[in-house]
């Protein structure tokens, strides 16, 4: 073994002398063919190839085997992570990641955090920039709606072409399926106008107007899409009280117009309560830029329903316009001679009466005397 000295760089540029052993001619000798046999370098390559993978994942590695593309889990911690993320009859609420673009201005920043206030807490939000374009490469989305398994995203971006853009987005199967790109004309934030604001999670009302979310393809997939981007999670009854959240989207010539109110319950004297709506914010001019929509096919592949969740209809019952459930009988042909009728005793046959038949001229019949 040889003693050399070596010149250090450090992470802060500074250098420094350290002492090292440097191996002999024969160690190196013998190191190189143990390395010249396949299996050392077998063993090298496979170490490289694993090492950047198990820096990004470590838990990957270390409690799950993929086998054939099936990820296989080793301990019962990957095994409730791995049920987390399979396919479910009922899946859980649809959470959406917010995030903005390598450039941003102060309008776009502000409006993903007013968003990201009003999805609280099914939301995501990064507050550092992403250097993507979804319209061009979504690879990018995809791997971060993977990695925190989000159906719906937000993306915010500025530039000298499209200022102040929102992408409204969501997939199926951690794939884009449609895209609608917004620009902001005219914004209000929450903090700028003074009101008291609904809870956090609050479940809204949605409420769209105008005639192109029912006429316009792209208005009817933007209005599908801002559903379930604001929808909330699926609940069996809402008490009033919490019902006091109502976003309204307007569609009038080209644009879309959001607003966001709160309900104030007033007293009217009777059993109803007199509702009275406060702007709360925050109040968007929004107007209709490029899309990316899902082909029929596809659209229709991710409104599949599983088969379990499919009702099954009822022989025999029916409803009518009102609500009412009517059902059909079927029954047997029933023999009516041997049907049991009520002998009343007041239509009893008595003995002595005379019948005469005049119609038909006959003669009277001597009729029978009760003894």
């Amino acid at each position: 073994m040889n003693c050399v000295l070596v010149l250090v760089r450090t992470l802060d540029g500074s250098k420094s002398l350290k002492a090292g052993c440097q191996p002999s001619f024969h160690h190196r000798r013998r190191r190189a063919a143990v390395l010249s046999s396949g299996s050392g370098i077998h063993v090298d390559e496979q170490q490289r190839e694993l090492a950047p993978e198990a820096n990004r994942n470590p838990i990957k590695n270390t409690n799950m085997t993929q086998l054939d593309g099936v990820v296989k889990p080793k301990t019962k911690r990957s095994k409730r992570f791995l049920d987390s993320r399979a396919p479910k009859l009922s899946e859980d609420v649809k959470t959406a990641m917010i995030m903005k673009g390598g450039n941003s201005n102060q309008t776009v920043t502000q409006a993903l955090k007013d968003i990201y206030a009003l999805k609280k807490p099914n939301a995501v939000l990064y507050k550092k920039k992403n250097i993507t374009r979804p319209f061009e490469d979504s690879t990018s989305l995809e791997f971060f709606s993977k990695k925190t398994d989000c159906s719906l995203f937000l993306f915010g971006s500025h530039n000298k072409k499209r200022p102040n853009n929102l992408i409204f987005g969501r997939l199926f199967d951690f794939h884009v399926l449609d895209m609608v790109e917004l620009g902001i004309e005219k914004y209000v934030s929450l903090s700028d106008i003074k009101a008291s604001k609904c809870p956090e999670g609050t479940k809204p009302m949605l409420v769209f107007a105008g005639e192109a979310f029912d006429m316009d393809n792209e208005h009817k997939r933007l209005k599908s899409l801002l559903i379930d981007f604001f929808r909330g999670p699926t609940v069996s009854a809402v008490r009033l009280a919490g019902l006091e959240h109502v976003l309204h989207f307007t569609a009038l010539e080209g644009k879309v117009y959001m607003r966001s109110y709160r309900c104030l319950l007033k007293k009217s004297g009777c059993r109803t309560p007199r509702i009275e709506l406060e702007e709360i914010g925050p109040s968007l001019d929004l107007v209709l830029r490029r899309t990316h929509l899902a082909s029929d096919d596809l659209y229709k592949l991710a409104h599949r329903r599983p088969k379990a969740l499919k009702i099954r209809k009822k022989k025999n019952v029916s409803h009518d316009a009102f609500g009412t459930k009517f059902g059909r009988v079927h029954m047997q042909k029933q023999d009516l001679t041997k049907l049991q009728t009520r002998k009343m005793k007041g239509l009893r046959k008595r003995r002595g009466a005379v019948v005469s038949d005049d119609q038909e001229g006959g003669a009277a019949k001597a009729a029978k005397v009760d003894v």
